[in-house]
């Protein structure tokens, strides 16, 4: 009995040993296996946050990217709509310069008999400009030099006239002796030529603003022009520069186109352009008011027709130019100071003509025209003339 107890005591304790070496061996493995599943479910997290970022990250490059495009696209479209607004500005300049207003362009042959009728039935030709050239009695010479130069001769001047409607004129009055070897001299001059507006008026220096007022309203009555300029027979012209020039003006009323200067008004007697009213300007030394300059000068329809109406109430100053701009005090007018009408003789106008801005007009100031104008015109048209192609193509 003793010796049964003792082996089920050792059996025992054996038995028990190994249960123990085995729950320890099972507690080992699911402690592991327990402590394990967070480690992975905490790499996954990780991955997935990992996989969320990139993604993330991704979208916001694509964003990124996607917003880049866009603004790439709008600065495109942008620089298309600018080369398209420069385009369409070269077009509209282009246009203007050679249909200005928003009239209908005129096609060769629009002025020839074309005419209007006035409020009190007088037939008038149409026409885009009336150039009065001032000449005299005794310049047959200057007259012939600007025939030989700028100024377009026989069926050149009336073909000038029919296709484009500039009309080009010597202006010249009457001797105050009736039927004169001087008018009879202009008389068979014109038989030549057909290149004269007879005025009603005594020829004479210290008359110019009277002749002035007289031409405005000699052409007036027979041309119904858009514009009225008058110019003087030392001086060189571009007529194709002059009509661009003009014609950008054309859509406008009250407008006097020239070189705008304000010069002191001279007090003093025996000196040349002496003012003898030189007290209407005020204190001694007082300046005029701005005029343009006697050479040449451009004044629209609505002008001419005011001094027309009104030329026996003008006043008359000793300076024709000053007595044109004091006729405008008071109006509605715009003065244009294109200096451009008043370029000096070679180099100036010729190296504007080489830049390829030509001179409307061309003289010398210390001369108030050019110096020797008979000898030496020609040199300064072949220096400073347009190109033929520019009043050819003239579109007024």
């Amino acid at each position: 009995m003793g010796t049964k107890n003792r082996s089920r005591a050792m059996v025992s304790l054996k038995w028990i040993a190994i249960l123990c070496f085995i729950s320890f061996f099972l507690g080992a493995l699911f402690t592991n296996r327990i402590w394990a599943a967070p480690r992975s479910d905490h790499r996954i997290l990780e991955i997935r946050r990992n996989v969320g970022d990139s993604a993330a990250s991704s979208f916001d490059d694509c964003d990124t990217n996607k917003k880049l495009i866009r603004d790439e696209e709008v600065i495109k479209e942008f620089s298309k709509a600018h080369e398209a607004i420069q385009t369409l500005d070269s077009s509209v300049t282009k246009l203007r310069l050679e249909l200005p207003s928003n009239k209908k362009s005129r096609k060769i042959g629009h002025f020839e008999n074309s005419t209007t009728i006035s409020e009190n039935n007088v037939t008038r030709k149409r026409a885009f400009m009336v150039i009065g050239i001032n000449t005299a009695f005794s310049s047959r010479r200057r007259r012939d030099s600007v025939r030989e130069t700028w100024m377009p001769r026989g069926k050149s001047l009336v073909q000038l006239e029919k296709e484009k409607g500039i009309v080009v004129r010597f202006m010249i009055g009457h001797s105050a002796t009736s039927n004169s070897i001087l008018d009879r001299a202009i008389d068979s001059e014109e038989a030549q030529h057909h290149d004269f507006l007879r005025l009603k008026h005594v020829e004479g220096y210290h008359e110019l603003s009277a002749k002035t007022k007289s031409f405005f309203a000699a052409a007036v009555e027979r041309w119904d022009a858009e514009f009225y300029v008058k110019v003087d027979d030392d001086v060189h012209v571009n007529l194709g520069t002059l009509a661009a020039t003009l014609a950008r003006h054309r859509s406008k009323h009250g407008v006097y186109i020239g070189c705008m200067k304000s010069g002191p008004v001279l007090y003093q007697k025996n000196v040349k352009y002496h003012e003898p009213e030189h007290w209407k300007f005020g204190e001694e030394g007082n300046k005029y008011f701005r005029h343009a300059t006697g050479q040449i000068y451009a004044i629209s329809k609505d002008l001419a027709n005011y001094i027309s109406v009104n030329q026996k109430i003008l006043h008359k100053y000793a300076n024709e130019d000053v007595s044109l701009g004091a006729w405008f005090i008071g109006l509605d007018v715009e003065h244009v100071d294109d200096r451009n009408m008043c370029c000096g003789t070679s180099p100036e106008c010729e190296w504007k003509a080489k830049a390829g801005n030509v001179c409307v007009a061309s003289f010398d100031w210390s001369c108030s025209g050019i110096c020797k104008s008979v000898e030496r015109i020609k040199a300064v048209h072949a220096k400073c003339g347009e190109d033929a192609a520019i009043l050819r193509n003239a579109l007024v």
